[in-house]
């Protein structure tokens, strides 16, 4: 049985350990409302951009954009978004295991796959397992700018405009609220489904000089704006499992040290009743 010095170590140490996972919990919970908004302000841009892109590619006129053409897959890139901190519950497991199966269930050969890691948690992750790993960001702000992955997100997209992959698949969680979030895999290239799912738009667009060269620069930016949409719904669904994850570890402190408060004070009554029995059985034994 646990000396009551023991006991009492215990206290104070997970004590100081629920002070640390409730900090973290508001912090996170501070964070995910500026999140949740990041993610929000965006969508208005990503969905204009689609009827943009749609109106011009849907104009009549033949298109004749690599990144409107499906080809033969020889080659697939797997862009992966997790976070670069553990303690955020199953966050970063439940994405990496998803990915993990599909690469298993779909290829045989290490040539017939990449993977771009947003994270070092998902970087790590693949190079223990020797899965090759083309292109990396770690460091990620809480809160980024699209300067911040600019250069990723142009360098993925080059990648299948330059025919080194044939299509491209997005792994992040998606936001659903604070405490529900879900993996969702997305195929972002090639564009075959620009303007599915949506309502028709009547709006008629002039432009110039012509659709091949408008849609030269409006094609790259639109799959870009893809994935820094789905980078900032991540961050969201990141701070939000931290959040719940701190806040369990947060209740299970306190529950620690009910128990432990409930042990030690029974070890305390019965230190003290066995130090009056022993009081009374000397007294008794000197007359």
């Amino acid at each position: 049985m646990a000396s009551l010095r023991d006991i009492k170590t215990r206290i104070n140490s997970t004590q100081k350990t629920k002070q640390i996972t409730k900090a973290m919990q508001m912090v996170s919970a501070s964070k995910l409302n500026r999140a949740e908004q990041n993610a929000k302000s965006f969508v208005p841009y990503s969905e204009k951009i689609q009827e943009v892109v749609a109106g011009i590619a849907g104009s009549g006129e033949v298109v004749d954009h690599p990144m409107l053409q499906a080809r033969e897959v020889k080659k697939t890139a797997y862009f992966v978004i997790t976070s670069d901190r553990g303690l955020a519950g199953a966050y970063n497991s439940s994405i990496l295991r998803t990915v993990y199966r599909t690469i298993q269930q779909r290829h045989k050969s290490e040539d017939e796959y990449t993977v771009i890691a947003l994270g070092r948690v998902g970087r790590d992750f693949f190079k223990k397992r020797g899965i090759s790993v083309s292109n990396e960001v770690t460091g990620l702000a809480d809160q980024p700018n699209f300067a911040d992955i600019k250069d990723l997100t142009s360098e993925t997209v080059q990648l299948y405009i330059d025919e080194e992959i044939d299509e491209l698949i997005l792994f992040y969680s998606h936001f659903i609220s604070a405490i529900s979030q879900e993996v969702t895999q997305k195929k972002l290239l090639p564009l075959t489904d620009i303007g599915q799912g949506k309502k028709k738009n009547s709006s008629t667009y002039e432009y110039e000089p012509g659709q091949e060269e408008i849609l030269n620069v409006l094609l790259p930016q639109y799959a870009e704006s893809l994935i820094y949409g789905a980078i900032l719904d991540s961050k969201a669904s990141e701070h939000a499992s931290r959040m719940t994850a701190m806040q369990s570890a947060t209740d299970n402190a306190t529950d620690l040290i009910s128990d432990l408060s409930l042990q030690y004070n029974r070890a305390r009554q019965a230190a003290i009743t066995q130090e009056i029995t022993e009081i009374v059985g000397g007294a008794a034994a000197q007359k």
